[in-house]
């Protein structure tokens, strides 16, 4: 069985990162891209992107772009991820509303910003490991990606 997530690197027009911040009681803190799962009444892989940003951040994006595929063992079967680039057009977080926020056992979801532009990412746990290792090997290409070359 493979199960299908759509995740962004999602960039702001300062060159931020926006990531998401997860806090589990009796866990270090990590990061993930924004996303989440593909279900079946989306339309397509980037569908179930737009949506799930929608939902987690209250926002809006241009253009969106597959730019990396994570595939990794999961439980039942493989796990696959669609990274797509994208330039954030708006984002309201009073707008938030996936499960995860009526659920507080499920952790915290905070939303935080990293300067693509400079070695901050070095320092953030971000997972999948090998996402933060596309990201630091393409930054140039990321941003460029999404119109905002240095």
């Amino acid at each position: 069985m493979i199960k299908r997530s759509a995740r962004a690197i999602l960039l702001t027009d300062n060159g931020e990162l926006l990531l998401i911040k997860r806090t589990k009681p009796g866990q270090q803190p990590y990061w993930t891209a924004p996303g989440g799962g593909v279900e079946n009444t989306d339309a397509s892989v980037e569908a179930a992107l737009y949506r799930e940003l929608a939902e987690e951040l209250g926002a809006r994006v241009a253009d969106a772009s597959q730019v990396f595929l994570v595939s990794m063992p999961a439980e039942g079967g493989v796990s696959l991820q669609h990274i797509f680039a994208a330039r954030l057009s708006k984002i309201d977080e009073q707008a938030r509303s996936g499960e995860e926020y009526a659920d507080p056992s499920r952790g915290g979801y905070e939303l935080e910003r990293v300067d693509l532009r400079s070695e901050a990412l070095s320092a953030v746990d971000l997972k999948p490991a090998v996402l933060k290792e596309f990201i630091l090997a393409n930054r140039d290409a990321l941003l460029a990606e999404v119109a905002l070359a240095p």
